[in-house]
């Protein structure tokens, strides 16, 4: 299962940067070493959730059309929302 997480967190971000979402916010809790990193393409905007060192262990969370939690387990998730949401500007 760690393999495929890793595998997830690299796709994910392979993806996003081939599309060309920009890092809007990052924040840090020192105590639990987990970062929040808030990614946003257009009107689109997801966030991933991230201990330190261990990207296997990455959440990430994106927004439906109509502003309801999505939570992503698969890059398909991840790609069906964002082109829901890109379909809907005019």
């Amino acid at each position: 299962m760690r393999n495929i997480r890793a595998s997830l967190h690299s796709k994910i971000h392979s993806w996003i940067d081939g599309i060309g979402f920009r890092l809007n916010a990052s924040q840090v809790d020192q105590k639990k070493k987990i970062t929040t990193n808030h990614y946003f393409f257009e009107t689109f905007n997801f966030f991933e959730k991230q201990e330190k060192g261990h990207p296997e262990k990455a959440q990430f969370l994106c927004f439906d059309t109509y502003g309801e939690k999505v939570k992503v387990n698969s890059l398909l998730d991840l790609q069906t929302a964002f082109f829901d949401n890109i379909s809907q500007l005019k």
